[in-house]
């Protein structure tokens, strides 16, 4: 080993430059990851194929600049140097950095790195003189001909670069080491690869344009990193993540105080009014900003703003009380991401730039700024959704700068906008490779599955002890929990037993499957199929509990005291089930209620045996609801909230088509169900923390903001009734006393404001938190976890490893799989934490569109699907908030339009505009008019008209129009109809889409699918509503119910 000293020169946050000096020590054996390896290196890991007709190097320079190029899976054999890889880390940041790291573990691309910089005989000094850009293309030149000479020639390589002079330089200087241009390479290599040549020509011009910008100044120049560090420590300037208001874009963002910030006197988030005062902040960007003088403060915009074409109207009267008010003086991280984009009208393109290249884009999401690209093809993408990546935003320029990576498909079709919802939630779902099925076990009549001899042995076998059953929705396949419950001998103990499907027996630490569910974190459910994190011959087979089948599982049983129901022993550990019943939710509600049912298990039975196993069953069900409601009881007693969402579940027949979408009618044999999933979760908790105090995962529940349940205070106060926030407990039980015996909306309203007015629940890592923040407000449980469902969420599956670990070493055991420590781990909970929300928001957009697409062909004036009953519970300055019942929405409704005309009534309570003004009070708002005066208050019911507002460049939103100031016949009968609303959405949207996508098959001929290929597939094709059989219970509307638990 030779020790020898490298020399950089790295640009520092006051944009001068920092002399480096580090050792190094270099060395004969360096992994080449190689299977051609000729020099029998350790190469451990993924190592490059032998089947390609080269290996690539690039430069240091293509690597910065050109990346996404590099990120096509069809570019295979790439050797990515350390000298490359290190000017990535130091020019482009962390995030840069990081995304180079995934793509060299992700086995999809065939791609490796090569530390040549400690490998004796391909590192590179630096020579007196030579500038630090001609040092790194010596280096990786250098680089690629070790690799050549190592594999004794038996594979080309192509060094390709930006560097003209390098290609002159080094391309006949070495024998079967050829350097070229990025752009030859894609051309000669790849001439069929498109989209790459595309790219690379795309960021190509911006960087050329970058290079070619004006320097007046349209924004203040960030202030540097050391002078932001030491104003955040005095408590000068604070820290914290820029949230856009998408209503009002231009205008309004907000910085919520990181918990580092010094300033005492802050007690709300900092608003930062103004492009100018945002200083070329995004949306999402950690950012610093300074509090401006109290004289400049403003207040929240507090009338609802129109969206027909951006114009966002503000006047001092709309405004709230002023608020600490900033302009952004530093960036500290930036979080750009893929953003989805639509071209202005051709006329507009033609008038911004006379050759039409430079274009100012429109972003699908508000929140983000117009977006200035390159392209010669802004004519033939009219009309089209197009993914955009930020480049740079500097302070000569009034709008970021970026580039085309990809074009989604036309606006306007269902899969364009199906693939817009989850690119703008980063969300990157592709099939299954066939390396992680390769990973699967087969089961088939063919090739049938059975429990393996050793695993008997070792496991706890339940099939003949206990009676064992799933309560599940209708047509449920994906069967992660079962139960079971009995008297044991001497009938003075219960025993409740809790199982669930053992996944990490199937998913093996490390392996491709494990890292690919670990990537997703959990299976995303959006209006119109999902996508599982697990293969389909994990999730509906092997790992599902089905009925009538043996069944590996985790299981926790509570020895109880008959009497009192007081836990006097827990069992945790790993077993053999076989489940009896697979009950649905009404079935087993049925059963309890002594209704005459037939179970489908018991139906080929003699009338004897049949009777005796009915009452079994029955007596089991009882038991468990017994032990359920002293269950829910001890957690009401601590303050456990009761939140509200609206919720339903499909229905499906016989060929798992569906046949209607109907709101989910509370059973109490949900709640028990419920009951025993959070008991197993709370005691997995305690169980795991107390064996790895400092790295164990669970979930806690923040106490949220007061300041946030002003609206629902004020909302109740209006119906006179008080509530009390000052604790969990205190919230609950304000709630259950705020009934209006005549209106039972008032009640479900008032909980979905407390839902609203609630943080996300979030995974942690216990060595990150002190003990005291452990505690679940929503549940009023001082620990708690995921374990329960392991085939849809990622987090169980760390749990279940932490169970089985804690297991064996109280056998005295060493655990099998080194677990995570207190860092990797939070870095883990931080990612679920991320794909979590960004899976609710995909699924509630999801939703939306549907919603769009349903009353988009309906003509609002004449379809009486358009009317509907509302209800009242939120003013504004110029307006209402109302929720449907019947469709699951909630919605403004303006009572002062554009021409400051505002909503009159006539004598029959139908609505007009008319000249007037509006008086806007805590209860009520009023429009006066020369018809008189008319009032609107809180949980009024009155009859809106819904109609869609088709937007070009953002998502259609609904229109909703207020028609009366009382309920319509129509109206009246929705109730009855609620069903039949949701209905007709669902499959009038899904006829539409079926037509258009068998019109295109016929003109494509797509081949079919085999069983085996439809078997192993993510969910995908026309017929997407098929699949929703797999969604437990799907928020229509709230989706925050869930994250709070």
């Amino acid at each position: 080993m030779l020790k020898t000293e490298k020399v950089v020169v790295l640009r520092n946050s006051r944009r001068g430059h920092v002399r480096v000096v580090r050792e190094l020590y270099l060395r004969e054996q360096v992994p080449c990851f190689s299977s051609l390896c000729q020099g029998h290196c350790s190469n451990e890991g993924k190592v490059l194929p032998g089947d390609i007709t080269h290996y690539v190097v690039p430069d240091a320079g293509v690597v910065r600049d050109f990346l996404e190029v590099l990120e096509f899976q069809e570019l295979r054999g790439i050797v990515f140097t350390q000298t490359a890889c290190q000017v990535v880390q130091h020019t482009r940041g962390r995030r840069q950095y990081n995304r180079l790291k995934s793509l060299l573990k992700d086995p999809r691309h065939d791609c490796v790195l090569f530390c040549n910089e400690f490998q004796l005989y391909s590192y590179c000094p630096r020579e007196k003189g030579e500038t630090q850009e001609k040092w790194h293309t010596r280096c990786v030149y250098r680089a690629a001909v070790w690799y050549h000479d190592h594999l004794a020639g038996l594979k080309p390589v192509v060094m390709i670069t930006e560097d003209q002079h390098a290609v002159a330089e080094y391309n006949r200087l070495t024998s079967g080491v050829y350097v070229i241009s990025t752009q030859e390479y894609l051309q000669s290599f790849w001439p069929d690869l498109q989209a790459a040549q595309e790219l690379y020509i795309s960021i190509a011009q911006v960087l050329q344009e970058r290079e070619s910008e004006g320097q007046e100044r349209e924004y203040a120049e960030h202030l540097p990193a050391e002078v932001l560090e030491a104003g955040i420590k005095s408590g000068r300037y604070i820290k914290g993540t820029l949230k856009v208001n998408k209503h009002r874009a231009q205008q309004e963002a907000f910085v919520q105080a990181d918990s580092s910030t010094k300033n005492t006197e802050l007690s709300s988030d900092v608003l930062v009014w103004g492009m100018k005062q945002r200083n070329r902040a995004v949306h999402g960007d950690l950012v610093v900003v300074e509090l401006l003088p109290r004289g400049e403060w403003k207040g929240r915009t507090i009338a609802l703003t129109e969206a027909e074409t951006g114009v966002e109207e503000r006047t001092g009267e709309e405004q709230s009380q002023p608020m600490p008010t900033g302009r952004v003086v530093g960036i500290l991280q930036r979080n750009w991401r893929d953003y989805v984009v639509t071209f202005p009208p051709w006329e507009e393109v033609q008038s911004q730039s006379r050759n039409s290249q430079r274009i100012l884009v429109i972003p699908w999401d508000r929140r983000i700024p117009k977006i200035r690209i390159s392209t010669q093809q802004a004519e033939a993408l009219q009309e089209h959704r197009v993914i955009v990546r930020l480049d740079s935003w500097d302070s000569t320029s009034l709008y970021p700068n970026g580039h085309c990576v990809k074009v989604l498909g036309k606006s306007g079709e269902l899969e364009t906008e199906i693939q817009t919802i989850l690119m703008e939630n980063s969300i990157h779902v592709l099939p299954f490779s066939e390396a992680q099925l390769r990973e699967m076990l087969l089961n088939s009549k063919e090739n049938l599955w059975t429990v393996e001899a050793g695993e008997v042995a070792e496991r706890r076998d339940l099939r003949t002890t206990h009676l064992v059953f799933s309560i599940d929705p209708q047509g449920c396949e994906d069967v992660d929990d079962a139960l079971s419950v009995r008297i044991l001998p001497e009938g003075v103990r219960l025993e409740l037993g809790v199982h669930i499907a053992d996944v990490t027996h199937f998913v093996r630490a490390g392996s491709l499957t494990d890292l690919e569910a670990r990537s997703r974190a959990t299976t995303y459910y959006l209006a119109d199929r999902r996508y599982d994190m697990l293969p389909a011959v994990l999730s509906a087979d092997l790992c599902s509990l089905l009925g009538n089948v043996d069944r590996y599982a985790m299981s926790v049983l509570w020895e109880l005291d008959a009497k009192s129901l007081a836990v006097c022993k827990v069992w945790f550990g790993r077993t053999l089930i076989r489940s009896s019943y697979q009950l649905c939710y009404e079935l087993a509600q049925s059963l309890l209620n002594n209704e005459s049912v037939e179970v489908p298990e018991l139906a080929q039975l003699g009338e004897v045996d049949k009777k005796k196993r009915l009452k079994e069953l029955k007596t089991a069900l009882e038991q468990l609801t017994k032990v359920a409601r002293y269950l829910r009881t001890q957690r009401d007693r601590g303050g456990a909230l009761e939140l509200e969402g609206v919720e339903v579940r499909a229905q499906l027949d016989a060929e798992k088509n569906i046949t209607a979408l109907v709101p989910k009618q509370p059973l109490e044999i949900h709640e028990t169900v419920a009951e025993c999933m959070i008991y197993a979760n709370h005691w997995v908790a305690r169980k795991i923390q107390e064996t790895f105090p400092q790295q164990a995962l669970l979930r806690h529940h923040p106490p949220p903001c007061q300041e946030h349940f002003s609206q629902l205070m004020d909302s109740a106060k209006a119906r006179g009734f008080d509530i009390d926030s000052c604790s969990n407990k205190a919230l609950a039980d304000s709630l259950d006393r705020a009934v209006d015996p005549h209106d039972p909306l008032v009640n479900r309203l008032l909980r979905m404001m407390a839902t609203q007015a609630m943080s996300n629940a979030q995974y942690f890592s216990t060595g990150s938190c002190p003990l005291e923040q452990y505690y679940h407000y929503g549940l009023a449980l001082k620990h708690y976890t995921h374990f329960t469902s392991p085939i849809r969420r990622y987090a169980d599956i760390i749990v279940h490893r932490l169970l089985t670990a804690a297991i064996k070493l109280d056998k005295g055991m060493e655990p099998n799989e080194t677990l995570a420590s207190n860092k990797e781990l939070e870095e883990i909970a931080q990612h679920i934490n991320n794909k979590n929300r960004a899976a609710q928001q995909a699924q509630k957009q999801s939703i939306e569109l549907f919603q769009c697409l349903y009353f988009k062909d309906k003509d609002p004036l004449t379809d009486q699907r358009c009317v509907a009953e509302a209800i009242i519970y939120a003013m504004r300055a110029n307006g209402i908030l109302v929720f449907i019942p019947r469709y699951g929405m909630k919605g403004p409704v303006y009572l002062k339009n554009r021409e400051n005309q505002v909503v009159s009534l006539r004598n029959d309570g139908s609505c007009e505009w008319q000249a007037g003004m509006l008086q806007r009070y805590p209860d009520r708002i009023c429009t006066i008019t020369s018809n008189g005066i008319h009032a609107f208050s809180l949980f009024d019911h009155i009859t809106v008209r819904i109609s869609v507002q088709a937007l070009r460049c953002h998502p259609d939103s609904l229109c909703l129009e207020v028609i009366s100031d009382r309920l319509q016949e129509v109206a009246k009968l929705e109730s009855l109809a609620a069903g039949k609303g949701r209905l007709e959405l669902v499959q009038e949207v899904v006829r539409q889409a079926e037509a258009a996508s068998q019109q295109v098959e016929e003109q494509e001929r797509v081949p079919q699918l085999s069983k085996e290929e439809r078997e192993y597939q993510q969910s995908k094709g026309p017929n997407l509503y098929c699949l929703l059989q797999e969604v437990r219970e799907l928020a229509l509307l709230d989706l925050s119910v869930g994250a709070l638990l």
